[in-house]
């Protein structure tokens, strides 16, 4: 007696076929699961088989082998549970063979035979698809999520005994998701009183999806301003949503569709692994999970070094490649990266007069931020508390009116580049094509070079971020202003 189920084994953000096949021989009673499982899935037999009797049907006392195949994949956690079931019932005729024929599986048994959400029903969703099966079974948490695949029958199943449903054609598909419209309440920009070139940072920053490093001293504002950036970004797209709903699956957060951009600010703690990604197997870390968002590192210099320069390859490349002996595992990770640091340990400055710090201990502080990771930020700006009469004007423009400009010069953006591209994510060779300049333009910039003693990628980042600024005007081409802007943005001025 022998029966092929169909589940998936997550392997970064994306789900691998996997073919749980069952086979009931002759023997001594046993229970034996291969396919490099982890023991999450060894565990799986004790759940199966409590499962199956809790619910009515039969445990064979015989000898059962389920393999998962490919034999060399690493199997984790406990969403082959109602694969193994089924392939079970249906070896043993206790459900139709048509219930494998159609539908994929994915779902955690409970003992009494509750079907328990799993992580990646989404990406599970897709791989279905791809397989060219009708449809796919999982718990109804994670059905909000797989409906977003358009074209696929979700089967919403609570309970083992609803196979028996399932294969009788009476589980209703749940209807098809749709992304929520509407903007979600967020922290408005006009709360930030004052610093008229802070705000300005802070929209083309949003514009562009430019880098942003402000430094300053404690209570100047810095990390207000930037927990407002989310809300001069533009909403996601239909396939930004399908992406970021992906990502929040895989790592574990069921619920409906994601329509406000990624935010996530890690506490200085984190270790690289989780900033970046890894494990075994690899696992998201906290720049996939803000892909499409903003990741804020607040208090800089508090981070850990080796931490931070790991930031350097998915600042530039927009994914991050995790490789392990059993294989190499791709991360997405187009993010924009927001930072706030102290100038000190104390954090009040060697130029205030109020800082007793060691000139050793600043330099161990700020030496956080090397070179290397530095020359990838484009826009750096020290920020002083705004004066008095500065906090009592009145209210300041509100993030509606600056995210309008900013989606008038994403749209410019995705004219020029495709779905979804931004001015810092331009190639060289699309820099050279899309940032011509003037002869003026271009002396402006030499002399900023000079000035400024910028790198080959500062030259380039000068220019997209000058780009940005034009877009900003509703300006075709670049103008001198514009890289003077950009040269200004790019040094540490003052707010």
């Amino acid at each position: 007696m022998f029966a092929i189920a169909r589940t998936f084994a997550l392997v970064g953000v994306a789900a691998e076929p996997v073919h749980v096949e069952v086979d009931i021989g002759s023997g001594l009673p046993s229970f034996t699961i291969v396919g490099l499982p982890d023991a999450a899935v060894r565990e799986s037999r004790e759940r199966v088989r409590s499962a199956l009797v809790n619910s009515g049907f039969k445990f064979p006392q015989q000898r059962i082998t389920a393999n998962l195949a490919p034999a060399d994949l690493p199997k984790a956690g406990p969403g082959f549970d109602l694969a193994i079931a089924t392939a079970l019932l249906v070896s043993t005729d206790q459900l139709p063979q048509t219930v494998l024929d159609r539908y994929a599986l994915a779902g955690e048994l409970a003992l009494d035979g509750q079907i328990r959400p799993v992580p990646g029903a989404l990406a599970m969703a897709e791989a279905t698809r791809g397989w060219g099966l009708a449809g796919v079974a999982v718990a109804p948490e994670d059905a909000t999520h797989a409906a977003l695949v358009q074209g696929l029958d979700v089967m919403p199943i609570r309970h083992l005994n609803e196979m028996r449903l399932l294969a009788e054609g009476a589980v209703e598909p749940h209807p098809p998701s749709s992304p929520p419209t509407g903007d979600e309440e967020l922290p408005d920009l006009g709360d930030l009183r004052g610093h008229p070139v802070l705000r300005r940072c802070l929209e083309i920053a949003a514009a562009g999806a430019h880098s942003l490093l402000l430094i300053g001293p404690p209570g100047g504002g810095k990390t207000l301003a930037l927990q407002r950036l989310p809300s001069l970004l533009p909403p996601l797209s239909c396939e930004e949503v399908i992406e970021v709903t992906r990502i929040a699956g895989v790592c574990g957060e069921n619920g409906g569709p994601r329509l406000r951009r990624p935010f996530r600010s890690p506490h200085h703690t984190i270790s690289g692994r989780a900033l970046v990604g890894g494990g075994a197997p690899p696992r998201p870390g906290e720049v996939t999970r803000a892909h499409r968002g903003v990741l804020l590192l607040d208090e800089l210099g508090e981070f850990r070094r080796d931490a931070l320069e790991a930031l350097r390859v998915p600042l530039e490349e927009g994914a991050v490649t995790v490789t392990r002996t059993s294989g190499a595992v791709s991360l997405p990770c187009r993010f924009m990266l927001v930072a706030a640091s102290n100038p000190c340990p104390c954090g009040h400055g060697p130029d205030s007069g109020e800082c007793d710090c060691h000139p050793t201990a600043v330099s161990r502080y700020m030496a956080k931020l090397s070179g290397a990771l530095a020359d990838r930020i484009d826009i750096t700006l020290t920020v002083d508390p705004p004066p008095a009469e500065e906090l009592s004007d009145a209210e300041a423009e509100g993030s509606g009116a600056v995210r309008e400009r900013v989606i008038r010069a994403r749209r410019a953006q995705e004219r020029r580049l495709g779905p979804g591209r931004t001015n810092a994510e331009m190639t060289p060779a699309e820099t050279r094509r899309h940032c011509e300049i003037d002869r003026a333009s271009r002396q402006t910039l030499e002399a900023g070079h000079r000035q400024l003693g910028l790198s080959a990628r500062g030259w380039d980042r000068c220019l997209r971020l000058a780009r940005t600024i034009a877009d900003l005007a509703g300006e075709e081409r670049i103008a001198e202003p514009h890289v003077a802007e950009a040269i200004e943005k790019r040094r540490r001025g003052q707010s």
